[in-house]
C-alpha cells in the first residue's frame, strides 16, 4: 500500500456517502481530507470519522481540501453541484475528480431527471475542462451500507470517464473500499449509473428494501 497510497480530498464529505468512503479509504491506508463549506464543521466531522476508522483524517474548507488532495471526490447534493464545481475549479487542474453526484430533484427522486448536458458527471467535465480527468463512480451504492465498514457491499460500481488510466485508478480505489468496479466507457455513459439511481430508489420503496444494487454478470474471471 505504501507505493499506492493516495491523498484523497472528499468534497462535501460530511454526509453519509462521503463519510463511508472516508472511513473505508482511511482504513485501506490512504490519506483522507474531509471538505465542507465551513472549516469548523469539516474538522469536527473529520475527528468523528477518524475515531470510527481508527486512522487520522483531516478536515478543511472545500477549496483548501481540493487544493490539498491529489485526488478529489465530489459527494455533494445535486443542488450544490454547480456551485461546488466553481469552488474547486482553481485547485483541480491535472487531477482526477471522482464525481459521485446524482441529479436527484426532489420531490420526484424516483423519476429519472438528467440535466441538459446528459449527466452530472459530463456537466462536471465540461465545467472543469479537459485537463481535469473527471471519473463517474459509486452512484448506485447505498450510503447506509457504505457508512458501515463491516458491511459487505453487495453492489458493483460502474466507472465512466474519458481517461482509461484515471478509470483504472478509481477501480483500484473501489476495491480498497470493498467493492467490485468495472470500466463502463466514456463520461457520456455516466448517464446510465445516474439514471439507475432513481430506479433503485423506486425498487427500494416498492419492495421495502434499504439497499438494492447492481451486479455485472457474464464476465470471465480475471483472477
Amino acid at each position: 500500500m505504501e507505493n499506492s497510497k493516495k491523498r484523497i480530498a472528499i468534497i462535501g464529505g460530511t454526509g453519509a456517502l462521503g463519510s463511508g468512503l472516508a472511513i473505508r479509504w482511511a482504513q485501506a491506508g490512504h490519506e483522507i481530507i474531509i471538505g465542507s463549506r465551513g472549516a469548523k464543521k469539516a474538522e469536527t466531522m473529520a475527528r468523528e470519522f477518524a475515531e470510527k476508522a481508527g486512522k487520522s483524517i483531516r478536515g478543511l474548507e472545500n477549496a483548501a481540501a481540493a487544493q490539498a488532495g491529489d485526488i478529489v471526490a465530489l459527494t455533494v447534493p445535486y443542488a450544490n453541484h454547480g456551485a461546488t464545481l466553481d469552488t474547486i475549479r482553481p485547485h483541480v487542474d491535472g487531477k482526477i475528480v471522482i464525481d459521485i453526484t446524482v441529479p436527484l430533484m426532489p420531490p420526484k427522486v424516483r423519476t429519472v431527471q438528467l440535466p441538459a448536458e446528459g449527466s452530472a458527471a459530463k456537466a462536471a467535465q465540461m465545467s472543469l475542462g479537459e485537463n481535469v480527468r473527471v471519473v463517474s463512480a459509486f452512484q448506485n451504492v447505498a450510503a447506509a451500507h457504505l457508512a458501515d465498514p463491516a458491511h459487505d457491499i453487495d453492489c458493483d460500481v460502474l466507472v465512466c470517464g474519458n481517461d482509461r488510466e484515471a478509470r483504472g485508478t478509481v477501480i483500484e480505489l473501489a476495491a480498497d473500499a470493498g467493492m467490485q468496479a468495472w470500466h463502463a466507457g466514456r463520461i457520456d455513459n455516466s448517464a446510465v449509473a445516474e439514471a439507475m439511481t432513481s430506479a433503485l430508489i423506486f425498487i427500494n420503496g416498492h419492495y421495502k428494501s434499504d439497499g438494492a444494487g447492481l451486479r455485472i454478470t457474464g464476465i470471465p474471471s480475471t483472477k
